[in-house]
C-alpha cells in the first residue's frame, strides 16, 4: 500500500527508527495514530504491514515492562538506511556530476543487487556496466548503507567537472545546458 506519505511499510520502519528503536504494540488508538500519516490508514492494514514485517526480519514484537512494543532488528536497521538513502534533490545543479562505479565480486550478487536498487532508487543513470550517473550528490546515510553492508570496499564515488556528449543526460535530468569557455 503507498499513498501520499509513501508505503506503508516505509513509514512504520521510520516510526520505529525514529521512537529509538521501539514503538508500542498494538499501535495505540487515543485520539488518533501517534504517526501523522497513518491517521487515514485502516488499522487491520496496519497489522498486516507489521506481520508482512516480521515475515522479512524487519521487526520483532519485545516484552518490556508488562508492555509489548516494536522494534527493529539488524535487517530493519539496515532497510531504515535504505529508506533515508534517498537523494535530496539541491534546488539548482552546482554543474558536476556523481560518477559511481563498482566492482562487485561474482560471489556477491545480491550485494550488488542492492547497490543497483539503490543507484535506481536515487534516479542515477547506467553509463556501462558498473557505471552510473548523476548530476545531484549521494547523501550520508547512503553512504553509511553501503558501509554496513560492506560494500564501500568496491565502489568508487566522483564528482566531475565535465561529461563528454552530455547532451542527453542534460535532457534526462532537465538541466541547463552550461556554455563553458575553454
Amino acid at each position: 500500500m503507498s499513498g501520499k506519505y509513501g508505503s506503508l511499510t516505509n513509514i512504520l520502519i521510520t516510526a520505529i527508527g525514529e521512537a529509538t528503536g521501539f514503538y508500542q504494540w498494538p499501535l495505540p488508538y487515543t485520539n488518533g495514530w501517534r504517526i501523522k500519516q497513518l491517521n487515514s490508514i485502516k488499522r487491520k492494514n496496519c497489522y498486516d504491514a507489521v506481520w508482512r514485517m516480521q515475515q522479512r526480519g524487519l521487526v520483532k514484537i519485545i516484552n518490556k515492562g508488562g508492555k509489548k512494543f516494536l522494534a527493529l532488528t539488524s535487517e530493519g536497521e539496515l532497510e531504515k538506511l535504505f529508506i533515508k538513502a534517498r537523494i535530496p534533490h539541491q534546488v539548482e545543479w552546482d554543474g558536476k556530476w556523481r560518477i559511481i562505479i563498482f566492482d562487485i565480486p561474482e560471489g556477491a550478487s545480491k550485494k550488488r543487487d542492492q547497490l543497483r536498487w539503490l543507484l535506481k532508487k536515487n534516479d542515477f543513470v547506467k553509463l556501462q556496466a558498473s557505471v552510473y550517473i548523476n548530476p545531484y550528490p549521494i547523501n550520508r546515510e547512503a553512504i553509511t548503507y553501503l558501509q554496513q553492508i560492506g560494500l564501500m570496499a568496491y565502489v568508487r564515488i566522483f564528482r566531475v567537472d565535465e561529461v563528454d556528449n552530455d547532451t542527453e543526460l542534460r535532457k534526462k535530468f532537465s538541466l541547463p545546458k552550461i556554455n563553458k569557455l575553454h
